[in-house]
């Protein structure tokens, strides 16, 4: 407990003959002592407050990016007998030769890159892989087989709802399953162009169906090539689908490509199409030597978009 003692004198308000008397240079002196500390400590405070920000927000970008480019894996390996592999690739590889591997070194690769992995062999002609180990945020993998259908879908759908709605599937109902009812209605509600089916899409995607009652492939990618996909021939002729593009460059050699954005390939159809422009002609551009590619696609016309980046 701190005393005052009656000697001690006491600072009021009013002016007193019994008040001490202080100069006014003090007064000036030491309110700006007072100000330049506030200053100081407001300064201070500003400081470390923008410091955290910044940290947080550093923070916040970081995994962003890591959202946005954390490596992918989805793997589709299709022989001769499900899709006869491109001309264009074929001949993209044979004006460069280069080293390539079989459609089981690169599975085995596959799975041994992504412990967890999950590998599908169906029958002598198919095998597919996926894993969510590496799998962003902001564009999900995800698979699922339904009546002998086969998905593998990575990607986001802005329109889900209204599309559920149309397939009158359940709210509970992912991408992948719509894919899988899009295609059954596609299969069975013929003449229904498949063009319509991936019309009807709006958002990032790319997908590989695979219907096994009828050995029918159908492959897609969104129109502005948000999820990447590219596709190559292995050196025992399997036609190779993935959106890791490293992955298939050392089983494909040159015999690689980006799958053209706004593109579908029906093996039912014959032939790759563009689903926003179904008549134009899609042709393969010989790539520059220095490319990781064989070969770009682009779909002619003056309407029509090139269907590579």
């Amino acid at each position: 407990m701190t005393s005052i003692s009656s000697s001690s004198p006491i600072y009021t308000n009013k002016a007193s003959d019994h008040s001490p008397h202080v100069q006014p240079s003090h007064i000036s002196t030491f309110t700006n002592s007072l100000n330049n500390s506030s200053f100081l400590l407001l300064l201070f405070f500003s400081f470390s407050f923008l410091s955290l920000f910044s940290v947080h927000l550093l923070l916040l970008l970081l995994l962003l990016l890591l959202l946005l480019f954390e490596s992918e894996a989805m793997l589709g390996l299709f022989s001769s007998s499900i899709m006869s592999p491109p001309d264009e690739l074929v001949a993209a590889g044979s004006r460069t030769p280069s080293p390539k591997t079989t459609s089981t070194t690169l599975l085995n690769r596959f799975v041994q890159t992504n412990p967890s992995a999950v590998s599908l062999q169906l029958g002598d002609h198919v095998q597919l892989a996926y894993t969510h180990e590496t799998e962003s945020a902001l564009c999900p993998r995800s698979f699922a087989v339904k009546d002998d259908i086969f998905c593998l879908f990575e990607g986001v759908l802005d329109n889900l709802g209204s599309l559920r709605q149309q397939y009158g599937l359940a709210k509970s109902a992912n991408e992948v399953i719509l894919m899988i009812e899009a295609y059954k209605a596609l299969r069975d509600r013929a003449p229904y162009p498949p063009s319509h089916v991936v019309g009807h899409l709006s958002g990032s995607f790319a997908f590989i169906v695979f219907d096994k009652s009828t050995s029918t492939l159908f492959v897609a990618s969104d129109r502005n090539g948000k999820v990447p996909l590219y596709w190559g021939i292995t050196a025992d002729g399997y036609v190779a689908f993935s959106d890791n593009a490293d992955l298939l460059k050392g089983a494909c050699g040159k015999s690689l490509a980006s799958f053209p954005q706004g593109c579908f390939l029906s093996t039912a159809v014959g032939e790759l199409r563009c689903y926003q422009n179904p008549k134009n002609k899609i042709t393969a551009v010989p790539a520059n030597e220095e490319e990781i590619w064989g070969a770009t696609f682009k779909v002619e016309g003056p309407a029509a978009l090139a269907a590579t980046r």
